[in-house]
């Protein structure tokens, strides 16, 4: 799953915390959840949380969760989202 947070001015460390609060206490207990990278643009004008799931089901039951639910006004307050969720094509490493 990838999301593309577009920043309001000067929030991108409120919302860096905000995200990493929310891994910290939430994502991290929820079933099939892989790893999150969060990646924030050098301008401060966006920030990328790059998350690997086990399945699709459980990235909608992560987005169902009360818990989520809960924090998805506050992300509002900070930026507007752009998600997108989908099957690994090709994956290399060196």
């Amino acid at each position: 799953m990838i999301n593309l947070l577009k920043v309001k001015p000067g929030q991108q460390e409120a919302l860096i915390a905000l995200l990493k609060q929310n891994i910290d206490t939430v994502i991290r207990t929820l079933h099939g959840w892989k790893t999150t990278r969060l990646i924030a643009a050098k301008d401060g004008a966006s920030v990328v949380i790059y998350s690997e799931w086990e399945t699709l089901a459980a990235v909608e039951a992560m987005r169902g969760d009360p818990r989520m639910q809960a924090y998805f006004p506050k992300i509002a307050e900070l930026a507007s989202l752009d998600s997108t969720a989908g099957s690994v094509v090709l994956s290399e490493s060196r």
